[in-house]
């Protein structure tokens, strides 16, 4: 006789492992199905462990620049392999974390792949092909995403890769061609490139990491091609060669076409829905373009069926995905949960410098209609990013005049991914331009840049 749970979660990502704790804490009984390590793509082969390898390079780079701040050392050597072992010690760190979180929330893992059955009923497929069905009062869809491959960029995992053989390669490449300048292929850029591998960054449209304002991605590329790497944009892939030694790849650039030769071509152009094969068709779950359809609660077309995270519409970002499962789970434990805002969603790069932006770019609010305030403050004036020798970057704001609505921020710069909370958190609470002006800033921090930047706005700005 098999078990019967009040909620079952296909997937155990930062959407499936956050729901099914939260389920618990709400008095549930539940389960979670997970075919590979629990915690997920994110906390294995994405958010966590490619923070460890930025880590590494960022260690490596002050090394080399320690003479910079009056320091003098030997010269530092990058051991590629140690830092792969590093990036994976801490992922399993992590994933045992997500064990011991289960075990204390008695929540049981099913090992296996999930297929969903009609009359809420999960099917779980182990390694060795035996098949077991739970049953359960509400069924969770949090089964992710992969490496989204293009026609003409197939991946053979040895020579063309995608972001997971990316960071866990043999040895280091001499040279790679990344094609794709979002978040994926931008943090590769510069973790390889500063390690000493000869990058070319291609991208297709006409700015690299695109969806940034549009002076976020020329002041990246200002920093990139200050540091090396070579940037091709408005450029396609349009055929890779493997059959030699290394890769030869053909690009379609607006001068013409360029050969570029490489060792490894990482293929980094978004994400792909894991939606094939989990039973979506058998139970009659509608989907569209990829995509789970759901309401404001992750309710599907199916009572008892839900869908978070990078399969159903919405950025595929982490705490994106973790805080669906939290309002999923507590709309069906009955409680009357906020719908999440997905205007006020923060997104952040964790290349050098780092980038983090929540709201509407400049460009999206003039095309909406706002009139607007805008201010930026460089990080070239601040006294800590002096001391800190991190003056790369800005931080810009924009403001609604008429009402003083904060309708976006952009930022470049040395720990910019920890002060965007602060904007994230103003907005939620409706707050003005002249309250954060009022706001008394620590000195000296980064963060002092946000009250500049706004007093920029309103042209109240004391250090430039």
């Amino acid at each position: 006789m098999s078990v019967k749970y009040n909620v079952i979660v296909i997937g155990s990502g930062p959407g499936g492992y956050v729901a099914a704790i939260r389920a618990s804490q709400l008095g549930m009984k539940v389960a979670v199905v997970e075919r590979e390590e629990v915690g997920g793509i994110c906390l294995n082969w994405g958010c966590i462990p490619t923070k460890a390898l930025l880590k590494s390079a960022q260690v490596f780079e002050y090394m080399k620049h320690a003479e910079d701040y009056g320091i003098r050392v030997k010269e530092a050597q990058v051991d590629f392999e140690g830092i792969v072992q590093r990036s994976r010690g801490v992922a399993a760190g992590m994933s045992k974390g997500i064990n011991f979180l289960f075990k204390k929330n008695k929540i049981d893992v099913l090992a296996g792949f999930g297929k969903v059955k009609p009359g809420k009923k999960v099917e779980v497929e182990d390694d060795k092909g035996s098949k077991t069905v739970y049953e359960a009062d509400h069924v969770i869809l949090a089964t992710g995403g992969r490496s989204r491959e293009l026609p003409n960029l197939k991946l053979d995992h040895k020579k063309i890769i995608g972001y997971r053989k990316a960071m866990s390669l043999d040895k280091q490449p001499k040279s790679m061609v990344i094609v794709g300048s979002g978040a994926i292929g931008s943090e590769f850029a510069y973790f390889y490139n500063a390690i000493g591998t000869e990058v070319t960054l291609v991208e297709f449209l006409p700015n690299i990491v695109p969806l940034e304002d549009e002076e976020v991605s020329k002041q990246l590329e200002r920093s990139y091609k200050k540091s090396g790497i070579k940037v091709m944009k408005s450029s396609e892939v349009t055929q890779v060669n493997t059959s030699g030694k290394g890769c030869k790849v053909t690009i379609k650039t607006p001068k013409g076409e360029e050969v570029v030769n490489c060792e490894i071509v990482l293929s980094a152009v978004g994400v792909a829905t894991n939606v094939e094969g989990i039973g979506l068709e058998e139970v009659g779950i509608a989907t569209d373009q990829g995509k789970v359809i759901v309401d404001d609660y992750y309710k599907t077309n199916i009572p008892g069926f839900y869908a978070i995270g990078d399969i159903v519409k919405g950025p595929a970002l982490a705490h994106v995905a973790s805080a669906e499962g939290i309002i999923c789970v507590e709309k069906i434990a009955g409680h009357d949960p906020e719908s999440l805002n997905y205007e006020n969603i923060p997104g952040c790069t964790y290349c050098s410098p780092e980038i983090a932006s929540v709201g509407m770019t400049e460009k999206a609010a003039k095309e909406a209609g706002y009139d607007i305030k805008v201010g930026k403050f460089p990080f070239s004036a601040s006294g800590k990013a002096s001391a800190a020798g991190a003056k790369d970057g800005f931080v810009k704001v924009i403001f609604d005049a008429k009402y003083g609505e904060w309708l976006g921020a952009h930022m470049i710069g040395a720990n910019v991914t920890e002060m965007i909370a602060e904007v994230v958190a103003a907005r939620k609470l409706e707050t003005t331009g002249h309250e954060i002006i009022k706001t008394v800033h620590p000195h000296p921090t980064m963060s002092e840049a946000v009250m500049e930047a706004t007093a920029a706005a309103y042209d109240e700005v004391i250090h430039l």
